[in-house]
């Protein structure tokens, strides 16, 4: 498939970008600087605003879906709901239905009706961000219905390690070892995305994975 990922420089979109082209799919990179994601055969890298509508569009033209692993930095949290609305209006104005996001952990349920984000288990550095995702979520809930879209929470704790192939999938629930940890790595967060954009399970729908 042609996709376009945007994001894909950081910890999580690298390891997505890696995936997709192991699984031999052609990729256009977006990201904010060329130069921090080397291009190849099967990579195409440009520079493009995912806040702009009309840029999303044009990146978007002839593609078969997009992948946000957008992240904004710190103190730039509401950036990602302008680039949330962004990619809902360029992916409907170039007629790409298939839309799967990045995600954050902050939303899921650790009790009934009680997410992580109101837990107060949360660190106080990552609030802003964990909300700015669960905000995210629901535009999409609310504005994206002649979508196909799928976001993909981590569970508590994701970062670089092992491509084990080996992890659950849940959906709306914060996904715990018996011990109590959440985690996954990055390579196999990004199995589980790319399984999905091959094999659709989620549309319209939430899901996460974790060990």
């Amino acid at each position: 498939m042609n996709i376009v990922l945007y994001g894909a420089s950081g910890m999580i979109g690298s390891r997505v970008l890696t995936e997709l082209v192991q699984r031999g799919h052609k990729v256009t990179a977006v990201v904010r600087d060329p130069s921090r994601v080397p291009s190849g055969s099967a990579v195409t890298v440009v520079k493009g605003d995912m806040t702009d509508a009309a840029d999303v569009a044009a990146k978007l033209k002839g593609a078969d879906a997009v992948i946000s692993a957008y992240s904004p930095g710190a103190g730039t949290e509401s950036l990602l709901l302008s680039a949330t609305h962004a990619l809902i209006n360029g992916a409907r104005q170039a007629g790409v239905k298939r839309v799967l996001v990045v995600g954050g952990a902050g939303s899921l349920f650790v009790a009934p009706g009680i997410s992580l984000i109101d837990s107060g288990h949360l660190p106080e550095e990552y609030k802003a961000i964990a909300i700015a995702h669960a905000d995210a979520l629901d535009i999409l809930r609310n504005a994206a219905s002649d979508l196909e879209w799928t976001y993909l929470s981590p569970a508590a704790f994701i970062q670089p390690g092992e491509r084990t192939g080996t992890f659950r999938l849940g959906t709306d629930s914060l996904l715990a070892d018996a011990q109590g940890n959440s985690r996954i790595s990055a390579e196999d967060y990004a199995i589980a995305l790319v399984d999905e954009l091959e094999h659709p399970q989620h549309i319209r729908q939430r899901f996460t994975a974790a060990y």
